[in-house]
């Protein structure tokens, strides 16, 4: 054994014993998605007298007291961007309350009355706070009269705590206790002692305490007070004819304190822990199935290599769950789903390494599957690094350009990519090394997998097709499918989902199976006739609508409720439609950047010539895998961007496999002058073509494991994978590189 495998082999020791450590003591952050809860997504409206750029971090930490005065185990408040503040509540099932509670700007403010308003006042009280002024001069009391008051004397920052209490003696029912600070005591003696300067009955012996611009309270300075002196004592109550629920989230309020700016609520999704629990055993037996099935076809394939092989993806698997437990990483649904579709990626360089030292043995420029190994692994580099950054490309601009559970999704993904080019270079040629210096093996190199061309190949060199005699006519097909895809986007139109127009979205889980046409016409009947109602599985109903309150909320899930004995709300997600509007722009620029980022990589890789082909054949996936999901009328949402942006990632992969292997032909053909380009560039396709046939059924049966166990949630995100799994490896063949022939032509 040489000192580079030594080395090799330490190392992959290294590695997957780290990872085993941090996977056994670190444990990994599931998302909302997984464990049930909800999520709220508020925007900070700034307001004139925002009075710095901390604004933000300083309401973070008053929700932060508000969200624990709620007594949420372990929930995650963090700042996003520049003006969202992202709020994860595990095991609350009613978004609507903690909404009410978390967005309420809970500005307390203690005031003189100075008397009632004129009839003229009425008129500008009902129009609410004026643009000049935090607080309008005229505000009805408990009782509707109308009150003009001074400026605030004191506000919430005053205030040292506030507690509900129920005084069962007096009668007088649930009121707010609260406590003053030092200054707030001066204050508050000083405020009093004045109103008590008034005759008993006078309105201005009053004293208002204003919440969020309403009165809650206004009493009479009692008379024993004298004028002058004041309440002592540094506290108060507040008397509003409460009930246990509103003196309790008042109390909470006024303890939180005041947010600094206005915030509003753009997104809300809520997950029950059922429907999370069941994705989770769905994604796993995916991910089983999967990995079981493409691990016997790849030892089915290469045999003894190919038995190693699954050994390294099993070593993946441990270190792409170590690192996203390691970097704090949320695991989500999407995220689950790019786990198991990284396994599938993961085999890819396996294919490649194997192929490269088939040949070399084939080619008998190696005379040892030893030699012919260590020259695949030299041979396929080039073609492993510019396939994988371009996945990396996509999975970067999904963390940087898209949000929540897609997001989560890229951050999974890139992980995986990495993970997966570890487990190949590494680990893989480590065992595969110290495999191949056996003695038993080099008597019967046949074993090892490698030292035969493999069934495609002996196929295709028995035939010797000239796959590009005819470049224009498989131009032709893949402008017919652009007709055709157009045609359903033209015709059918895009079903786009909640996260690009903004509205709500429920899933029910009924008790026996719903008619879709049915639930439709209740709905109408129920006064939401625009509502759009899709069954998925057996008992699950899904209706969208626009923005909703809570009891027109209410009113969809009692109008489902009468279909069926039974309907549990399984998922329940709101975008505000200037969020709906964000989405859909990044969308838009995510897909404009990933194509540019693809073709100025592929530009300083290659040729401009086969950067162009390889982008447009990119374009041409992208517009026939949406015109697909026009014409099945499925919704178009934040996973389906996320699966066309892997589908961007994992397309390119064979196009620079094609070119990888187009430009070594080129460089090291002894009459590259003489040879027809077209004749190179087949040449190419047909050398890389075990490959792509090897590494899109590997890949294949993941999907298929994903979509047949991934449970309803995943059922799209894999059907959008197979179509471009299917439509890629055809573009890379039969659309990139007939394109790059037909411009390299044309520039004679």
């Amino acid at each position: 054994m040489t000192r580079a495998q030594r080395i090799r082999g330490l190392l992959a020791l290294a590695i997957v014993a780290l990872s085993l450590y941090v996977a056994m003591s670190v444990p990994v952050h599931l998302g909302l998605d997984l464990r049930g809860g909800t999520q709220i997504v508020l925007e900070t409206r700034p307001t004139a007298d925002d009075d710095g750029p901390d604004t933000v971090d300083r309401t973070v930490e008053v929700l932060r007291g508000r969200v624990d005065a709620l007594g949420v185990a372990e929930p995650t408040i963090v700042r996003s961007g520049s003006d969202r503040i992202v709020v994860e509540l595990p095991g609350v099932q009613d978004p609507a309350e903690a909404a009410e509670v978390l967005g309420r700007t809970a500005r307390l403010s203690f005031h003189h009355v100075l008397g009632t308003a004129p009839d003229a006042d009425a008129t500008e009280a009902a129009a609410g706070p004026r643009p000049d002024q935090s607080r309008p001069p005229v505000l009805p009391d408990e009782s509707g009269q109308l009150l003009r008051l001074d400026a605030a004397v004191m506000t919430g920052k005053d205030v040292e705590k506030a507690a509900a209490r129920f005084d069962a003696q007096s009668g007088a029912g649930w009121h707010v206790t609260v406590e003053f600070k030092d200054a707030g005591r001066d204050r508050w003696a000083a405020l009093t002692g004045e109103a008590a300067c008034r005759p008993a009955g006078d309105p201005a012996r009053r004293v208002a305490i204003v919440l969020d611009d309403r009165i809650v309270s206004s009493p009479q300075v009692d008379p024993s007070v004298r004028c002058g002196a004041g309440i002592g004592g540094g506290s108060t109550q507040i008397n509003g004819a409460f009930d246990d629920g509103e003196a309790r989230e008042l109390a909470l309020l006024v303890n939180g304190g005041a947010l600094p700016v206005p915030v509003e609520t753009v997104e809300e999704r809520t997950v029950g822990p059922t429907l999370g629990a069941q994705a989770i055993t769905a994604s796993v037996w995916a991910a089983a199935v999967g990995s079981t099935l493409t691990a016997l076809f790849v030892i089915a394939v290469y045999r003894l290599l190919g038995a190693l092989a699954a050994v390294a993806l099993l070593c993946y698997g441990l270190i792409s769950y170590a690192a996203l437990a390691a970097l704090g990483a949320t695991l989500t649904l999407p995220g689950l789903a790019g786990f198991v579709l990284a396994i599938g990626m993961a085999v890819d360089a396996n294919v490649l390494v194997f192929e490269r030292a088939r040949e070399e043995y084939a080619a008998h420029h190696r005379p040892t599957p030893r030699s012919a190994l260590a020259a695949g692994f030299r041979n396929a580099l080039s073609a492993i690094a510019d396939s994988n950054i371009t996945t990396l490309i996509a999975a970067g601009l999904l963390f940087l350009l898209a949000s929540g559970p897609v997001r989560g999704f890229g951050v999974t993904l890139g992980i995986g990519v990495l993970a997966s080019m570890v487990s190949a270079l590494v680990i893989t040629r480590a065992l595969a090394d110290l495999a191949v210096s056996r003695p038993g093996l080099r008597r019967r190199p046949h074993l090892t997998g490698i030292a035969h061309t493999g069934a495609v190949r002996d196929r295709l060199a028995r035939g010797n097709p000239r796959l590009m005699r005819h470049p224009r006519r498989w131009l032709a097909a893949s402008a017919a499918a652009l007709v055709l895809a157009g045609a359903g986007i033209a015709l059918r139109g895009l079903d786009f989902g909640i996260e690009f127009t903004g509205g709500r979205q429920v899933e029910y889980a009924t008790a026996t199976p719903v008619d879709p046409d049915r639930a439709r016409a209740a709905l109408a009947d129920a006064g939401f006739p625009h509502a759009v109602v899709q069954t998925s599985g057996e008992n699950r109903l899904t209706v969208r609508t626009g923005q909703l309150t809570t009891a027109q909320a209410n009113a969809v899930g009692a109008a489902v409720g009468d279909l069926t004995s039974r309907a549990d709300e399984l998922r329940d997600e709101t975008i505000g439609p200037s969020l709906g509007k964000e989405l859909r722009r990044g969308a838009l620029i995510a897909l404009a950047v990933a194509l540019g980022a693809q073709l100025v990589y592929l530009a300083v890789r290659f040729r401009l010539l086969l950067g162009t082909a390889a982008v447009a054949a990119l374009a041409h996936d992208v517009v026939i895998l949406v015109g697909v999901f026009a014409w099945l009328g499925k919704p178009v949402d934040g996973v389906f961007l996320a699966a066309l942006l892997t589908v961007i990632g994992y397309s390119v992969n064979d196009s620079v496999v094609v070119f990888d292997r187009l430009r070594e032909l080129t460089r090291h053909a002894d009459k590259e002058r003489e040879t027809p380009f077209r004749d190179i560039a087949g040449r190419a396709l047909q050398q890389t073509l075990p490959r792509t046939v090897n590494t899109g059924t590997g890949a294949a049966l993941i999907l298929t494991a994903l979509a047949g166990f991934g449970g309803d949630s995943l059922t799209d995100f894999a059907l959008a994978l197979l179509i471009g799994l299917a439509v890629g490896t055809y573009s890379s063949m039969f659309t990139a590189t007939p394109l790059a022939v037909v411009l390299q032509e044309r520039r004679r």
